[in-house]
C-alpha cells in the first residue's frame, strides 16, 4: 500500500496530441501505438487533458506537421515557477 501511495506522487506519461491517418489522436510518450483517435485535435486535446489530469503529466498538442504548438502541465508544477 505504501508504495500505491508514494507512485501517486509522481508524475506520469505525458499525453501527445498528434496527426494520425487524417485525424487526431492520443499516444502516450513512448508508446508506439495510439491510446485513443478522435475526429478532430479539439476533441484529441480533450480526452488527453482527462488522462493528463488523472495521472498528473502534461498534454503536448502538435500541429498537423509534427511540430509542438502548445503544452499544459496537469501535474505538482512548482509555485512560484522557476525561471
Amino acid at each position: 500500500m505504501f508504495k500505491q501511495l508514494k507512485n501517486r506522487n509522481k508524475m506520469s506519461k505525458n499525453q501527445h496530441v498528434v496527426p494520425h491517418n487524417g485525424s487526431w489522436a492520443v499516444r502516450g510518450a513512448g508508446n508506439e501505438r495510439v491510446t485513443r483517435i478522435a475526429a478532430t485535435q479539439s476533441q484529441a486535446q480533450e480526452i488527453a487533458r482527462e488522462i493528463a489530469i488523472n495521472q498528473r503529466s502534461e498534454v503536448i498538442i502538435h500541429r498537423s506537421n509534427g511540430q509542438i504548438r502548445d503544452r499544459n502541465s496537469y501535474g505538482n508544477d512548482p509555485y512560484p515557477p522557476k525561471g
